[in-house]
């Protein structure tokens, strides 16, 4: 999983394995570790919200950033050809709202030397020849 952070917005882009994973209730998460510390980021799909939501916490060493999404939305943009789910959440009163949106990664166009077995199919590539990059 990819997380992008930019200005109020959080992005996370999904490979198949972890679509799948979420629309199965299955946490996926990320983790970057910085010398004794790390910053962790996790996608859950849950009964438990009506709509998509994000929470942050922080402790001495450690801080998550956790977006969950209702089940039945996961499981539908997982079957589905839908790119995004995306909704927002209030950031404090007066304080504006933190955009979260969260995507299916597709490949690149251009070979970048990762591995993109399990991204999905990009779009485009069908408009090129042999769908090369």
């Amino acid at each position: 999983m990819k997380l992008r952070l930019r200005d109020d917005s959080v992005r996370l882009r999904l490979t198949r394995s972890e679509v799948q994973a979420v629309a199965e209730r299955r946490p996926v998460r990320g983790v970057v570790r910085f010398g004794s510390g790390r910053f962790s980021y996790v996608l859950e799909s849950t009964n438990a919200v009506e709509r998509i939501s994000a929470t942050f916490a922080s402790g001495s060493n450690e801080a998550t950033i956790t977006v969950r999404v209702p089940h039945a939305l996961a499981k539908t943009w997982a079957e589905g050809d839908e790119v995004g789910m995306e909704g927002s959440v209030s950031i404090g009163p007066g304080q504006g709202e933190l955009a979260i949106l969260v995507e299916k990664d597709f490949a690149c166009l251009t070979q970048r030397g990762e591995d993109e077995s399990d991204m999905y199919p990009h779009p485009a590539a069908a408009k090129r020849p042999n769908g090369a990059c």
